[in-house]
């Protein structure tokens, strides 16, 4: 299972480079693997398929949504808004009320989602 695994690494891989993406010769911190440069010039983890930013030492790592205090802040309160909103939901038999409640879950479930996605890229 191990072998399937690498063979699908070493196909993303191929799969950058045919896509015009130059291997380059750094490491992954995260897991050492080769990292590729892709024609806008992001550094690409083709094992882990996410961007990697390189620091130089005695500089700061530059401010994402994967590593901002604010965007952990915000995500954790609105899982707490969407528990409130089950909460309310259960104890509801208004429909009124329930399509009301049922739209606002929807448009937390959507910010979470888009806070996921800022925090993987």
């Amino acid at each position: 299972m191990q072998s399937k695994s690498n063979d699908n690494h070493i196909k993303r891989m191929a799969d950058l480079l045919r896509q015009g993406a130059t291997l380059t010769d750094l490491a992954c911190p995260n897991c050492s693997s080769p990292l590729f440069r892709l024609q806008d010039g992001t550094l690409w983890c083709g094992k882990d398929e996410k961007k990697v930013v390189v620091v130089k030492e005695g500089q700061e790592a530059p401010r994402t949504a994967a590593n901002n205090p604010a965007m952990d802040k915000l995500e954790a309160v609105l899982m707490v808004k969407v528990q409130d909103l089950q909460v309310k939901i259960e104890k509801t038999d208004n429909v009124e009320e329930i399509t009301k409640l049922t739209n606002a879950l929807t448009e937390l479930l959507n910010s979470l989602e888009k806070i996921k996605n800022m925090k993987k890229s």
